[in-house]
């Protein structure tokens, strides 16, 4: 009689099944429908192949599209099927690494011949030939001796360099085959390369074996891929309006920013538009901050080589820290984060429960090292302004002060228009200090919090950094897509090492809780995701320019320079238009830069004592008395509202 095992699903049913099946045949027990439309299988908490045996018993979900996970293995195998594809029309090609990626994947390759457009065509033809002859994808186990074996006999420098990184004892190695192409690969994949429908390869560019600009420059390609046409054409429309809204051409286009390589990489240059805007983000920021209970502080941008020693960032961070400085004989380094130097300020003197909880607040200029190959406009830069705080609580106060900063967080984010937000909750990486007690502890006050607020929130297995876990808040965009933006992060490490304390209601020593906390992320970068969230058409709060004058004809240039000065007395940022040109040329060219509103001023509104007004992207709001447009401008600005179209 053959031995039994028992599959728990996640609807709680519990039924039992031979040793060895298959998830595949599970779910074809169930309905074909399901083992169709089935990709990949949990076992136990883990990701498999449909195809590997199951031999103990298992609680199981079969992962579909629409999951997360689901979406990473379609991706996964179409990165392999794309290198099948390379490798069929370019048999000299060698290959790097080809994983999922957020929205679809890539894959480094090393051949003679530089890709254009037509070679991406090319590539995805084959690609969908290679997907219709239907092969699956078949796992084989390997000791390290003979996929090295292996691959030597392929000529591929690359894999044979990540095997040689591989601990003998301790690492299983596998290789998955896919018709006649085999790659080196830790899975898990599709059961079969036929389910892979409809792709698109987006872009092709260089990148270097490793991200290490030292190494031998090779090519990627991204690409998509989806199970269904609508799909595809859904996200291409997605990608076209994303063009449109990208924060590079707008910048450019509203004269916001600009980046100069020849002056340094990833360092922002804020023009005197979005300057406005950055004053008008960091004034609500402070004034928010100082109305919830915060201090402001400004602290140093370089510090001395034992605070980043004492910290950690040494041992943990280097990599991701500028080159030290020599500075009378002794190491300084500028400042990758703030947090050191609230501690230095926290430790200036002794520190009384009845001081508890601080709330120390900074918007900090901090330098990280970032290859550049990963520098995007604002997104990703190597200077940038934090708007960093830190919380010193005791023990009893670490709930409620989590509880206040998530809603501190929430309405701060509301404000600027993002009404969509998703929690999550990141455990203990691989590399992090500090006792196990401790780090279940600190989860387990962030979950307590999370569940007081009735916020639904997923697990971040291993997202947490190396001091403590946190809580991070990611928005959707106008477009759907998800941005992480607020993180609360947990922190008994540094308390611990710069031998913090305070003294108790019982006269002793005690060490605070230590809460780092960051709502917009980055100045920088959180003004790239505005430009994007609103293509550059702001709203009227946050807008460089909220209103333009514009006479019908120079010879009522007075009367509209008497209209403009009234709204900049108001405080209303006024520009006056004093261009001779055509009223028609001046209206579209205004549309062009976004500005929310256009005060049109002739003959008729000044007999009237009166002006006509125009909105963006609506038209002709009719005839206004000065003092009441001015009325309505400051109650829209005051209120901060967004208003859509």
């Amino acid at each position: 009689m053959n031995e039994k095992i028992k599959i728990k699903f996640p609807d709680g049913a519990v039924r039992e099944f031979e040793k060895g099946i298959t998830p595949l045949q599970i779910a074809k027990s169930i309905s074909e429908r399901l083992a169709g439309d089935t990709l990949a299988v949990k076992v136990n908490g883990v990701v498999k192949d449909l195809h590997r045996p199951l031999n103990e018993d298992s609680e199981i979900r079969f992962l579909l599209f629409d999951d997360e996970e689901g979406k990473e293995v379609y991706w996964h195998s179409s990165s392999h099927l794309m290198a099948h594809a390379i490798k069929s029309l370019f048999p000299e090609a060698k290959f790097g690494v080809g994983p999922a990626i957020e929205n679809g994947f890539y894959y480094d390759f090393d051949i003679n011949k530089k890709l254009d457009e037509e070679d991406l065509l090319k590539i995805e033809e084959k690609m969908e030939a290679i997907a219709k002859e239907d092969n699956s994808f078949l796992r084989t186990e390997l000791s390290k001796n003979s996929a090295i074996d292996f691959f030597r006999k392929q000529d591929d420098q690359y894999k044979l360099e990540i095997l040689s990184e591989l601990d003998d004892n301790n690492e299983v190695i596998s290789i998955y085959k896919e018709g006649d192409f085999t790659d080196l690969c830790t899975g898990p994949h599709l059961p079969s390369a036929g389910k892979i429908k409809y792709v698109k390869l987006l872009s092709v560019s260089g990148s270097y074996w490793r991200g290490d600009e030292k190494n031998k420059q090779m090519q990627r390609i991204y690409g998509i891929s989806f199970p269904k046409k609508k799909m595809l054409d859904d996200y291409i429309l997605m990608l076209e309006e994303a063009k449109r809204r990208d924060h590079r051409k707008l910048g450019k286009q509203l004269d916001l920013f600009s980046v100069h390589e020849e002056a340094g990489a990833g360092l922002i240059y804020w023009h005197p538009k979005g300057a406005r805007i950055r004053v008008e983000i960091e004034n609500f920021w402070r004034n928010a901050h100082l109305e919830n209970g915060y201090e402001i502080l400004y602290s140093p941008h370089m510090g001395k080589s034992w605070l980043w020693e004492t910290s950690g960032h040494l041992d943990f961070y280097k990599d991701s820290m500028y080159a030290g400085m020599k500075i009378d004989e002794q190491d300084y380094y500028i400042k990758p984060m703030n947090c050191p130097f609230h501690i230095m300020i926290y430790k200036s003197h002794l520190r009384s429960y009845r001081d508890l909880p601080l709330r120390w607040a900074e918007l900090g200029t901090v330098y990280r090292y970032e290859k550049s190959g990963v520098l995007h406009g604002l997104l990703r830069v190597r200077g940038f302004t934090q708007d960093d705080a830190h919380i010193f609580c005791t023990n009893e106060q670490i709930e409620n002060e989590i509880r206040r900063t998530l809603n501190f967080a929430r309405m701060i984010l509301g404000t600027f228009g993002f009404d969509q937000m998703n929690f999550y909750l990141a455990t203990k990486p691989e590399e992090s200090v500090g006792a196990v007690e401790l780090w279940d502890k600190a989860v387990l006050s962030l979950k307590k919090a999370l569940d007081a607020e009735n916020l639904k929130y997923e697990i971040d297995e291993g997202g947490g950094a190396f001091y403590g876990p946190k809580i991070d808040i990611k928005i959707k965009d106008a477009l759907g897509r998800e941005w992480q933006l607020s993180t609360i992060q947990f922190d008994f490490n540094l308390p611990e090492r710069f031998d913090l304390h305070y003294i108790g209601e019982d006269g002793k020593e005690h060490r605070p809780f230590m809460v780092h906390r960051a709502l917009l992320g980055s100045i920088e970068r959180f003004f790239g995701i505005l430009i994007e969230h609103y293509a550059g058409d702001f709203p009227l709060w946050l807008a460089p320019v909220q209103a333009v004058v514009i006479p019908v004809s120079q010879n009522f240039s007075q009367y509209a320079e008497m209209i403009h000065q009234q709204l900049v007395s108001e405080g209303i940022r006024s520009h006056f238009d004093q261009r001779n040109e055509k009223i028609g040329y001046k209206i579209r060219d205004w549309e062009t830069h976004k500005v929310p509103y256009m005060i049109i001023v002739g003959e008729k509104e000044k007999s009237a004592n009166s002006i006509s007004v125009r909105q963006h992207r609506k038209g002709d709001l009719g005839s206004f008395q000065t003092g009441e447009f001015i009325t309505k401008l400051k109650s829209e600005i005051e209120n901060k509202l967004i208003l859509t179209t």
